[in-house]
């Protein structure tokens, strides 16, 4: 159910596919409350789950008109991205496997809000599931500087977003408003 590997072709033809799914942003780690959150989503849409994770060491050199985007690291470990995506794609795996969800995973690379925002137009995304910023100093430091991915998307876009807490979910019997 996932891709990690795909020729222009292939990827326009899933896109077609993926109309009005809901994307989730995930990281290596990330609290499993927010694929959780955003697979509800998709499953009370009836659409399918695009699993997002941005590798931010590489960034976009040009995109083919098609839509094929071409990119270089920004340093010379190669396969820091795509470690952090073989965890992402295995945590979504777990997360999701028998669930009866239609999902994808997808790597971008780049600014975090901007690759989802671009990917968002490209599949015409009926939401955007994110998770709240890890505390600690050094996502306080990151997002100081970078700013935060949850308030850039909400901002410099048009679609839903819903940003998920990192702490524990609603107990089932406070969370029945939520069911079909």
């Amino acid at each position: 159910m996932t891709d990690n590997t795909s020729t222009p072709s292939d990827e326009a033809a899933q896109n077609a596919t993926l109309q009005k799914a809901v994307i989730v942003g995930m990281q290596p780690g990330q609290s499993a409350h927010v694929i959780d959150e955003a697979a509800r989503f998709a499953r009370l849409l009836r659409v399918p789950l695009v699993v997002a994770h941005v590798d931010v060491t590489r960034f976009v050199t040009y995109e083919d008109p098609d839509g094929y985007v071409h990119s270089a690291p920004i340093d010379m470990n190669l396969d820091a991205g795509a470690a952090e995506f073989e965890t992402v794609q295995a945590e979504a795996v777990a997360a999701l496997d028998g669930t009866g969800i239609t999902w994808t995973a997808r790597q971008l690379v780049g600014d975090p809000a901007l690759a989802i925002k671009q990917l968002a137009n490209k599949l015409d995304a009926q939401l955007i599931v994110v998770g709240t910023r890890r505390r600690g100093i050094g996502e306080s430091i990151r997002e100081f500087f970078t700013g935060s991915v949850a308030a850039r998307l909400a901002h410099r876009q048009h679609r839903s977003v819903l940003v998920v807490p990192l702490q524990e979910p609603v107990p089932d019997s406070q969370a029945e408003i939520w069911t079909e």
